[in-house]
């Protein structure tokens, strides 16, 4: 007999399998990562074909399979995908959470029971609008970032631990630096980016809304860089992210830039969709 068995879970995507079929990627709370099958849920007499859509936080029952699962019985949660694809800033965010997830537990089957709950708790904040969507991924952001191992330092030295604040920032380096440890290329934010950045860490809310919206655009543009450089891979859903005012006062790619011309003796290999076109000209 097919062996089952039940856990929470966040639905981070859907896609279509033949003509009523669909595969599910959840990350639960116990079993990390799991990919499913959710057999007729694209017909109209579904029982729970909207409970298996993105941002959702389900019960769910599953029969293991060889590479996929299968889903059994689902109960809603929390429906926070109702709330969330009815304001379009709240969507985008929330899409670029769930990406960052999904790729932040690649391993499918290993516990991940932090990012789990990080990105259930930041759905359910989201849906009740009790923050600005943006200081919402933010902070989701820069706490997932530190529960996978890359913790930022916005006070302190990141390289020799110098007591901060300080007013450089190296992606490389992971955070703020002094200095005498400061490397060409690094950023010099605004004072009070690097405490709302330090607010959205330890969740400190009070001063995070009541921050500029010049310098949450400085704090996305810092975060979106600082995700994209440990991860190794564009997060395509920042792009569409709907945030206060113009475009972030960082410019990421010259930051990138500035750092590659400083990296390790030994980098890490570069990969072929990394690799610049080749040179049309003769």
């Amino acid at each position: 007999m097919p062996v089952t068995y039940r856990d929470e879970a966040v639905v981070l995507r859907a896609q279509k399998l033949g003509e009523a079929d669909r595969i599910v990627t959840l990350l639960t709370r116990e079993h990390g990562r799991v990919r499913a099958v959710a057999k007729g849920v694209r017909k109209t007499m579904s029982r729970f074909g909207a409970r298996l859509e993105p941002f959702m936080l389900i019960d769910v029952q599953l029969y293991e399979g060889r590479s996929l699962d299968t889903v059994a019985q689902v109960e809603t949660i929390g429906p926070y995908g109702l709330t969330i694809v009815a304001d379009y800033a709240r969507y985008t965010a929330a899409t670029a959470m769930l990406e960052t997830a999904e790729r932040l537990t690649e391993t499918e089957r290993e516990p991940a029971l932090q990012q789990f709950l990080l990105l259930a708790g930041g759905l359910r904040t989201l849906s009740q609008k009790l923050h600005e969507p943006g200081l919402v991924l933010d902070a989701y952001l820069v706490r997932s970032l530190s529960v996978a191992g890359w913790a930022p330092s916005f006070t302190d030295c990141a390289r020799c631990g110098e007591t901060g604040p300080h007013r450089a920032f190296s992606l490389a380096m992971g955070g703020s630096v002094c200095r005498n440890c400061r490397p060409p290329g690094s950023a010099a934010p605004h004072p009070e980016t690097l405490q709302l950045l330090s607010a959205l860490l330890t969740g400190d809310w009070p001063r995070a809304d009541a921050s500029e919206a010049r310098r949450r655009r400085e704090a996305s543009g810092l975060v979106a860089a600082y995700l994209q450089w440990h991860v190794e891979r564009r997060v395509r859903s920042l792009r569409w992210v709907e945030r206060e005012g113009d475009r972030p006062l960082i410019d990421v790619a010259s930051i990138e830039r500035a750092q590659a011309a400083v990296a390790p003796q030994n980098p890490q290999p570069q990969r072929d969709y990394d690799r610049p076109a080749p040179d049309p000209r003769p």
